[in-house]
């Protein structure tokens, strides 16, 4: 490293010269004798120069300095030099056309054609990932590489879906801003391919080990979300059902929720069919999954379905609303809603397997509504083997809710603003 002494020692020469410090800063000595702090850095692969003043009027202590801004501009992603450019235009970055009031004005813009809760989540993803490390930016300073730092963030909580439609907002924004007049390009379009791959989807991928199953409803209801759909994964869970069973579940269906066996009883038209049939499924429900019922009943238990669509209440709730939430929490890959069926079989079976109760096999099949082709008769015994069937069910509820806290806690739990 340089010290003062020999930069005031540094003689003229024939040729212009240079004297290293340290990180890129360095002394440029000219023929006249005048002498230059300037720094040498990379930015997207290409090699720019910044000139911080000349000596004595600038001390070796003050160039140190704006070579550390420097440094950091780099590190944000931020060209220095065009920085520095912009600030002579009078555009300091900080000050023109933040992106944050462009964000805001673009969501102002739309808001009003989204339902109330998408509006609301496409904001709360703006405040929670972007604006605290973009929002100050005047948008036409900010590059694809702060882009891209900013999205590996959210990348990093294996929340890669919500990465790429994190892109797509930012996106909209700097178009909105380019149409404005604001900024001249989108350099949000071109980071996707620089992007997490999303990983390969398996339709029925599923954590299948009760321990996992534990943590993974706990990572979901801690995660700011309708509690409408908190309940609705957490009663898909404990009854093992098809997702769109669970959509579609109505008031009418639960019968016996104050007495000792209680059931859901799923009619033909909402199963699955086999051999070409439609037969009602008949689900007992553990003390747990009453206790969701009981709950969600609270909130919805005025119209006709357990679980509506945030927008009519007489249709079933987004075939996706269960999916995005166990995206959001971190299970993308790792576990879909269908996955529960996995799960509540592999444990149960094992469950059965290690004490020895080898009938159990067929009967957990049976609450699985699993029927194999060409059995045509045994559709229509889909009530048999009630009693043990309960009591799976409810060893199923004890397993996977042990140090649960009951339904209703859901409801005023952190609310879904992202």
């Amino acid at each position: 490293m340089l010290t003062d002494a020999a930069v005031r020692k540094a003689a003229p020469r024939d040729k212009p010269y240079k004297l290293a410090d340290a990180m890129g800063l360095y002394l440029y000595v000219l023929p006249t004798g005048v002498k230059s702090w300037r720094m040498k850095y990379r930015h997207e692969g290409k090699e720019g120069r910044l000139t911080f003043g000349l000596y004595p009027d600038v001390k070796i202590g003050e160039a140190r300095e704006r070579r550390d801004s420097a440094r950091r501009q780099l590190r944000d992603g931020v060209d220095p030099a065009h920085a520095k450019r912009l600030r002579s235009a009078g555009a300091d970055v900080a000050a023109v056309n933040p992106f944050e009031d462009v964000a805001r004005a673009w969501h102002a813009l739309n808001a009003p054609r989204w339902d109330k809760d998408h509006a609301a989540r496409v904001l709360r993803s703006f405040e929670v990932d972007v604006f605290p490390t973009l929002g100050r930016f005047s948008i036409d300073a900010i590059t694809s590489p702060m882009i891209l730092k900013t999205l590996r963030e959210v990348e990093k909580r294996a929340a890669i879906d919500t990465a790429r439609r994190l892109r797509q907002r930012m996106s909209a924004v700097f178009i909105f801003g380019l149409s404005s007049g604001f900024n001249t390009t989108d350099p949000a379009a071109i980071v996707l391919g620089a992007m997490a791959p999303l990983l390969p989807f398996k339709r029925q991928v599923a954590i299948v080990d009760i321990d996992g199953a534990r943590k993974l409803l706990d990572d979901v209801e801690a995660m700011p979300a309708s509690p409408v759909t908190k309940l609705a994964l957490r009663l898909l869970a404990l009854t093992a059902v098809r997702p769109g069973e669970v959509r579609g579940a109505a008031w009418g269906e639960f019968e016996g929720l104050g007495g000792n066996k209680p059931v859901w009883r799923i009619p033909g038209n909402r199963m699955k069919p086999v051999d070409g049939h439609k037969i009602e499924h008949v689900v007992p429900l553990s003390r747990q999954a009453v206790d969701v019922v009981e709950a969600v009943r609270t909130l919805t238990g005025k119209g006709p379905l357990l679980f509506p669509n945030a927008r009519w209440a007489h249709k079933p709730m987004s075939e996706n609303a269960i999916g995005y939430l166990l995206n959001r929490a971190g299970y993308y890959g790792r576990h879909v809603p269908h996955g529960w069926r996995s799960t509540f079989s592999t444990v149960m079976n094992e469950r059965a397997e290690r004490m020895e109760r080898s009938g159990d096999r067929a009967i957990i099949d049976l609450m699985l509504a699993h029927v194999p082709p060409g059995t045509i008769e045994k559709l229509y015994n889909r009530s048999a083997y009630q009693p043990r069937r309960r009591e799976i069910a409810q060893e199923w509820g004890d397993l996977l809710m042990d140090g649960k806290r009951a339904g209703h806690t859901l409801i005023d739990g952190p609310r879904r603003h992202n």
